[in-house]
């Protein structure tokens, strides 16, 4: 079985989300007695898909949105992805409890563009220090909390529900 995983991300918080999914995933595939190569590509680099038997598809969010080189790589190989167990995370929420609540909206409708088998929010990180003058400014208009909010466990969690899906057919 191959599965890509492929994130978008602005400053690399959510590229370290990506990442360690792709981890977790193929050590409890492994686990679970399935043979699995698990790749790991931007979405820019993501070709050829129609070679992948399923993929976890995500990206940051700003402003409500998905990155465009991953919004791109969700629209541009729908026909693809509605033929496959496919899975959306989104990374962006901040504080505790993580603001804002709920889905993204454009989360939700690439969901249902490929019929994602599910599509999970995840807390972000926000380091000012790596933001520029106007990503700094919209922080503090939107009184953005400044940290790591990202809850491993969660991710890994995450991971593992994907890895018992694909297990289990």
């Amino acid at each position: 079985m191959k599965v890509l995983v492929s994130v978008a991300s602005k400053h690399g918080a959510t590229k370290e989300i990506g990442d360690q999914v792709a981890e977790t995933l193929g050590t409890a595939l492994q686990s679970l007695g399935v043979d699995a190569q698990v790749d790991v590509r931007d979405p820019e680099q993501a070709r050829n898909v129609a070679s992948y038997d399923a993929a976890v598809l995500g990206s940051g969010i700003y402003a409500g949105h998905w990155l465009e080189p991953a919004r791109t790589l969700v629209e541009r190989e729908a026909e693809t992805w509605q033929t496959r167990p496919v899975w959306l995370l989104s990374s962006g929420p901040l504080g505790d409890p993580p603001k804002p609540e709920g889905e993204p909206p454009e989360g939700t409708r690439l969901a249902e563009l490929i019929g994602a088998r599910e599509h999970r929010v995840l807390s972000g990180r926000l380091e000012r220090s790596s933001l520029g003058r106007g990503e700094r400014l919209v922080a503090r208009v939107v009184k953005a909390p400044d940290g790591d909010f990202r809850d491993w466990a969660e991710v890994d969690r995450f991971a593992g529900e994907v890895a018992e899906a694909l297990a289990g057919g």
